[in-house]
């Protein structure tokens, strides 16, 4: 029976899912593939994923990341402030409201950095100049991802 409900679920909840994205990809004209390569990067489709970023040097923890999109805690205030969200708890239980913020972010950074691959390697390491390998790296792992789902979902190969 469990298991039965669990195929259920993954049925019902794929379409969902799709409907996230078109939806996120529609408001902030990003392509829906682009930003579930994403949050399969970021999340591996876990909606409740919270990740805890550490000082390397001190282990002490910076910041946090909250569901698909990994959302950084550094936003709540904003979100909260702007009634986007009321509490943190939102960003994971509320998984197309995290695939619409974590979208808005995306296409905020495209706003300051342009639209290319290293600037959407800034949603994952930011803007500093010392992070350039880091958004690269960043941006190398989406796109393998984006490839793979271009070519599953649409038969494109680049």
């Amino acid at each position: 029976m469990a298991r039965a409900l669990f195929f259920l679920l993954l049925v019902v909840c794929q379409p969902a899912a799709a409907f996230c994205f078109d939806a996120a990809g529609a408001k902030y004209h990003i392509d829906p593939l682009l930003i579930k390569a994403i949050v399969i990067g970021e999340s591996d489709l876990v909606p409740t994923a919270i990740n805890i970023n550490r000082n390397k040097k001190t282990g002490r923890e910076i910041s946090r990341d909250y569901g698909l999109t990994q959302v950084n805690s550094s936003h709540i205030p904003e979100l909260i402030r702007e009634g986007v969200i009321t509490d943190k708890s939102e960003l994971l239980t509320r998984p197309c409201l995290n695939v619409q913020i974590g979208t808005r972010i995306l296409a905020s950074h495209f706003q300051v950095c342009g639209i290319s691959w290293n600037c959407l390697g800034s949603y994952n390491a930011g803007f500093r100049q010392d992070r350039h390998e880091t958004r690269e790296s960043y941006a190398n792992r989406i796109y393998g991802i984006y490839k793979r789902l271009l070519r599953q979902e649409r038969g494109i190969v680049l």
